[in-house]
């Protein structure tokens, strides 16, 4: 069991700081308590999200974001009715007090039940051209390239294994005969992979139209030139806890104009900000889709995931946006691929 106590916080402390203690731990929850451990509040790896989402300041203090009413288990509690109250509640963590109303434990479902395969399937787009990173694709496909001496995808595959999942369907077109003679059909990496052969480029939703079957479970969609610490299934947690059709992980982005900014009534100056930051939140290319999201994408059409998310919001169904605080990179551009090449291991 890692030690719960590394994640014990202040709730002055800033959220920046609590986010640190979060990720450092892999945990990914801090417990908020006072000095004399008596428990103030839970913030959550999703508390973190929707305060990043609502714009919160990470230097305020974690009391702020955290969730001040959280369900606690007791000490004395056997450990098949912690289990029982976890999955009642499909908690992934429960915080447990002692007689004397402290901090006394956490109990954590993986030490129940260790790593847990997940239902849903994977689709991983690697059919693109990588115009862009040419010389270098002009001889390999773009998720084939090196980084960390292994291609791309095989660290992408890695990841999601790591984290339980096991189906996965690769979107393919370029060069896709060297995409399936290094990965087979999985099995040497003890997953199950199945190939969407595109005849011609159907983009980033498009291709989903080949999935030989509706999944029974909400489908995570990854475009396959991304290197990422995203933990998938609590991106899955989140779009579920949301009740969303659709989500997109989402990056903020930050633009500085270079230049003092000028408001004017008329002829009249108002104001003037001097190099101000504009933040935005740009598409991360992951993706989770319930089932019933599929019906909206075309056959045999060119079909991209910005499309599919307005047309599932202009018919009222709630498409999420899930913001990725974990590193990413999107291997686009020689100057990208360089930089991976430098801090991934």
């Amino acid at each position: 069991m890692k030690n719960w106590k590394d994640i014990v916080v202040s709730p002055d402390i800033s959220l920046r700081e609590a986010i640190k203690r979060i990720d450092a731990s892999g945990i990914q929850m801090a417990l908020v308590a006072d000095a004399d451990f008596r428990l103030r509040g839970v913030l959550s790896d999703g508390d973190v999200r929707r305060a990043i989402l609502n714009g919160l300041d990470l230097d305020g203090p974690v009391s702020k974001a955290m969730n001040g009413h959280p369900k606690t288990g007791s000490t004395h509690t056997p450990r098949t009715e912690v289990l029982a109250m976890m999955r009642r509640f499909t908690f992934h963590h429960l915080p447990l007090i002692d007689d004397s109303g402290r901090l006394g434990g956490l109990a954590m479902l993986d030490d129940f039940m260790g790593v847990v395969d997940r239902e849903n399937w994977v689709v991983l787009m690697v059919g693109g051209l990588g115009s862009r990173l040419r010389p270098l694709t002009d001889a390999c496909p773009k998720p084939m390239l090196r980084i960390g001496g292994k291609p791309i995808l095989e660290s992408i595959l890695e990841s999601f294994l790591e984290q339980g999942f096991r189906r996965f369907f690769l979107s393919v077109n370029y060069m896709a005969d060297v995409i399936r003679d290094y990965f087979g059909d999985g099995s040497q990496w003890g997953a199950r992979i199945e190939y969407l052969q595109e005849s011609e480029r159907l983009g980033t939703a498009g291709a989903l139209s080949l999935l030989p079957e509706k999944p029974s479970a909400p489908l995570l969609v990854m475009n396959g030139d991304l290197i990422t610490k995203a933990n998938f299934v609590a991106m899955l947690d989140f779009h579920q806890e949301h009740q969303a059709a659709a989500t997109m992980a989402v990056r903020e982005y930050d633009l500085q104009v270079p230049y003092g900014v000028v408001k004017v009534d008329g002829v009249r100056i108002t104001a003037i900000e001097e190099k101000p930051v504009h933040r935005f939140f740009v598409n991360g290319g992951i993706y989770v889709l319930e089932s019933n999201a599929l019906d909206f994408i075309p056959a045999n059409t060119f079909f991209d995931m910005p499309s599919l998310f307005q047309d599932l919001e202009a018919h009222g169904r709630k498409a999420a946006a899930y913001p990725l605080r974990e590193y990413w990179l999107d291997i686009g551009r020689l100057e990208e691929y360089e930089r991976a090449q430098r801090e991934w291991s």
